[in-house]
């Protein structure tokens, strides 16, 4: 059954890439235009190069455009993002907002290393 299951494998790498960035997008629309929701702070410094970063890395990683590099910067960034803003709040994600971070950050360093999956512009 897992064998099967194993055929669909760069699909489901696919969807994990759109939907990841999808969100992704969606934070740095956030922080840029107030869109969907306004961002809890003024954009200016660190948060602007955030938000630049969110919305166009995220669009390559959307379309599969040099996913391998841009993941592993979008890692880097989230990483970052955790220590700098969330962990001085609290040693442990749950309590201090930087679930996503985290999650982000993972996500992207395994597309550094598993490469776009389906339907991207640059194949592996």
């Amino acid at each position: 059954m897992f064998d099967r299951l194993s055929t669909y494998s760069p699909q489901a790498l696919g969807v994990l890439r759109i939907a990841t960035a999808l969100l992704f997008i969606a934070h740095g629309t956030q922080k840029l235009f107030g869109f969907p929701v306004a961002a809890m702070g003024p954009t200016e410094g660190l948060m602007l190069i955030g938000g630049l970063l969110e919305v166009f890395g995220g669009l390559a990683v959307l379309v599969g455009f040099f996913t391998r590099p841009v993941s592993f910067v979008l890692s880097g960034m989230m990483a970052v993002a955790y220590f700098l803003f969330h962990f001085p709040g609290s040693f442990f994600p749950q309590a201090n907002g930087g679930d996503a971070a985290v999650l982000f950050s993972f996500v992207f360093l395994y597309l550094v290393f598993a490469g776009p999956g389906a339907w991207s512009i640059n194949k592996q």
